[in-house]
């Protein structure tokens, strides 16, 4: 809900895009004062807001706060002027209840100018973010990015290991979330390089980077190895691959504890981190990701925050059919 709805004499829906906006201001009454295409580019959007600005306050709605709406959000906030913006679930139903199948930028600013005129309880307010809160969300997205791109890589290595030896990959893959592994496939990445290496080295390599385990995985990793004779169609191939992606596996989980090690700085200089680890199960990550999903929000309770959060149960009643 915005403060202060029925104090707003303009309202400016803004369909936000990559390289440009459209912004459609309509007044209380529902008369349109404005319908043009917003570039991306501070000065202009500036210029536009200050000369609505000059009739009235105004209330300007996005419907994507962030990344590309980010600047007109800005910019607004720069001006004093309220902001807000309207949830994509809010904007789907609402646009279900105008007439006309066309998706225009010009139709959604049109219906997020009147879903900020005439229902203002489907709006959220948007608080300036502060550079802890940004550089938070940044970095959690990041890290997301990372975590999906080693996902990808180690379940290449386990499709390339079971093409060319399934027995290895019974005791490679098993245990590939270890660094050891990462490191044995970039130095032996073949059954034929194991086999000349010897147990010996392997068993070196290993316990090198895993001191308690690296022994009993060398000797499993042999037993594999004697398992399977035939050499099966791609094996060379795969001698090329194999280390290049345990190379990549090993540089995203790098990258991946970097970047932990920035947002566990972040976190712990944050005034609700107290108040959060003492929760079960809530980690630096956990912790990091509430705070960027609950940062420039408002939640009037603890209610409120939890069906946000799709904690609170709602009930489907039909007849006499409850869920």
């Amino acid at each position: 809900m915005i403060k202060d709805h029925e104090l707003v004499d303009i309202f400016i829906g803004v369909d936000v895009g990559k390289s440009h906006h459209h912004a459609v201001g309509i007044d209380r009454q529902g008369k349109k004062i404005l319908d043009r295409a917003l570039p991306q580019d501070e000065a202009k959007l500036q210029a536009i807001i200050r000369s609505v600005a000059g009739n009235g306050r105004v209330l300007l709605v996005v419907d994507q706060p962030s990344t590309i709406g980010a600047l007109p959000v800005a910019v607004a906030q720069a001006e004093g002027i309220m902001v807000g913006y309207l949830p994509g679930l809010a904007m789907r139903r609402i646009a279900d209840l105008h007439p006309g199948e066309a998706k225009t930028d010009a139709r959604d600013a049109a219906i997020i100018a009147e879903a900020a005129r005439s229902l203002p309880h489907t709006l959220r307010s948007i608080v300036v973010a502060d550079e802890q809160a940004a550089e938070l969300s940044m970095l959690c997205g990041f890290d997301d990015d990372l975590a999906k791109q080693a996902t990808a890589t180690s379940n290449r290595i386990r499709g390339l290991l079971t093409q060319v030896h399934p027995a290895l990959e019974r005791v490679i893959g098993k245990h590939l979330d270890h660094p050891a592994m990462a490191e044995l496939l970039i130095k032996y990445p073949t059954p034929e390089t194991l086999r000349k290496a010897g147990q010996n080295r392997v068993t070196t390599l290993l316990s090198r980077h895993a001191p308690r385990a690296g022994k009993g995985w060398a000797a499993d990793v042999f037993t594999a190895l004697g398992e399977q004779t035939v050499v099966v169609a791609g094996t060379n191939a795969a001698g090329i691959v194999l280390p290049q992606l345990a190379a990549m596996l090993k540089q995203l989980r790098t990258a991946r504890d970097e970047i932990l090690t920035q947002v566990e700085a972040l976190v712990e200089a944050h005034p609700l981190h107290t108040v959060l680890t003492s929760m079960p199960a809530v980690g630096v990550r956990t912790e990091a990701r509430i705070l960027t999903e609950i940062a420039g929000k408002e939640f009037k309770s603890a209610g409120h925050l939890a069906s946000y959060a799709g904690l609170a149960p709602v009930t489907w009643r039909s007849g006499t059919s409850i869920r």
